[in-house]
């Protein structure tokens, strides 16, 4: 299996399909990358070199104690583009990876990105504060810490009905689709789960978004209960340079049934303009 080792010696496990142009895709918490095999696929497919790595701590790459903040995985993120000399590259990043990929970008990026996809991504900043009225209060993320920490089973098997918004009339994400949510996140160390919800809810990237200067499409659900669109991409797009704001009428946050599909679609018609 493909690893590479970052300068602090963890070991990032990633999979890569097909020859083209460059696409990295960064999964979201706390999954690891078989989120996106679909679309994994459908680049490779399409003619691209279809990448995405499992952050630290996840999925198959080294559990860490030290580590897991957005710095080092926006760092983790440029030692596996360096190791694999990757140019003229497309960045896709969903949740807590559309966070990751906007930084790496603004700090390590220069010279190597050429466009990004943020999807359901908690750029600006997540966490509630009198700057930022509409995010989330931070009793949610004590929340899910105290989860992670007591039960995490039982926290991922609550949580991925509002990560599919199976708990709005007319769902039709199957149990299949939440248990491997709960899979994958039963991969994930649990100090990096609890340390996790730190970096994505209480990061600023209000600084890393206005440096971007390639095209960047913001796509979100506005009817996303993990990270609601009004602290998020309604705010994010007034930051970039070059951003296109795509909004799912009635989505949810995790990526799956036809608003995979449409979104899909949209990936590749952003990446062949």
């Amino acid at each position: 299996m493909p690893y590479i080792t970052t300068p602090d010696g963890v070991e990032l496990f990633y999979q890569e399909f097909g020859s083209g142009r460059p696409v990295v895709l960064s999964h979201g918490w706390p999954l690891s990358s078989e989120a996106w095999e679909r679309e994994l696929k459908l680049l490779a497919d399409n003619g691209y070199r279809a990448i995405a790595h499992d952050r630290r701590g996840h999925g198959r790459s080294s559990r860490t104690h030290d580590g897991n903040d957005m710095d080092h995985y926006a760092a983790d993120l440029a030692a596996l583009v360096e190791a694999l000399d990757l140019t003229d590259l497309a960045l896709i990043g969903h949740s807590t990876g559309g966070g990751e990929v906007v930084r790496y970008a603004a700090r390590h990026g220069k010279g190597r990105v050429s466009k990004i996809v943020t999807v359901g991504a908690v750029p600006p900043i997540m966490v509630q504060s009198e700057a930022n009225p509409e995010g989330t209060p931070i009793e949610v993320f004590d929340g899910l810490r105290e989860g992670v920490l007591n039960d995490r089973s039982e926290l991922y098997r609550d949580l991925s009905a509002a990560f599919f918004g199976t708990n709005r009339e007319g769902s039709t994400i199957s149990q299949g689709q939440r248990d491997d949510f709960w899979r994958q996140g039963m991969l994930v160390g649990l100090q990096s789960a609890y340390d996790c919800v730190k970096a994505f809810s209480e990061s600023d990237f209000t600084e890393d978004l206005k440096a971007l200067d390639v095209p960047v499409l913001i796509a979100h659900g506005d009817d996303d209960q993990i990270v609601p669109i009004a602290a998020a991409a309604y705010k994010a797009i007034e930051l970039v340079k070059l951003g296109t704001l795509k909004v799912y009428p009635g989505a949810p946050h995790g990526i799956a049934g036809s608003y995979q599909e449409e979104l899909d679609k949209d990936i590749l018609a952003f990446l062949a303009e």
